[in-house]
């Protein structure tokens, strides 16, 4: 069954306060290491995950300009925190509080990406869920995709100039 296909739940799944999910990629985003909280979580054997690109667990209402972000951070070199909504492997979902980072060689080329991933305070999702939510009616009135997706970029980006904070600074206000 392709990530495509698999059918919502509605079923939110959770993690203890005391558990780590922990997965690396290569520079390509295609999965090199889960470890068994990521597995369980998402429902997949080690065996089905690995090479699969992390984007396997990308829940649909998750807006694309987040994404966007994370990925401009990362592939410029930079640590970026963000609270990501998942989906499992059967149609469940689940939040977490993501914090990502670029794995660097000797000569600073970047070689991998590490995520570690907590629970996330209630509080703080229902937040993210309230802009996420706004952030994919924009991208969803455009019938192109990356139109949207500049188009939700931009709404994010002048949210964060009217407050008057960076990305980061956002994310731990939530």
């Amino acid at each position: 069954m392709a990530a495509a296909d698999i059918r919502l739940t509605g079923v939110e799944r959770t993690f203890g306060a005391d558990e780590i999910i922990v997965s690396k990629t290569d520079p390509k985003g295609r999965i090199i290491y889960a470890n068994e909280v990521f597995l369980r979580m998402a429902g997949y054997t080690e065996a089905e995950i690995l090479g699969k690109p992390h984007s396997i667990i990308r829940h649909p209402e998750m807006p694309r300009c987040v994404f966007k972000a994370l990925w401009d951070t990362i592939e410029a070199g930079r640590e970026i925190f963000a609270y990501v909504l998942n989906r499992s492997k059967n149609g469940d979902h689940y939040w977490v509080f993501a914090h990502v980072t670029p794995t660097f060689d000797a000569s600073r080329t970047i070689v991998s990406y590490h995520s570690n991933r907590r629970a996330p305070r209630r509080d703080a999702v229902d937040k993210a869920k309230a802009l996420y939510g706004e952030l994919l009616a924009i991208e969803n009135r455009h019938a192109d995709r990356k139109a949207g997706m500049e188009a939700s970029t931009k709404a994010l980006l002048d949210k964060l100039s009217a407050i008057g904070v960076p990305y980061d600074e956002f994310v731990f206000s939530l």
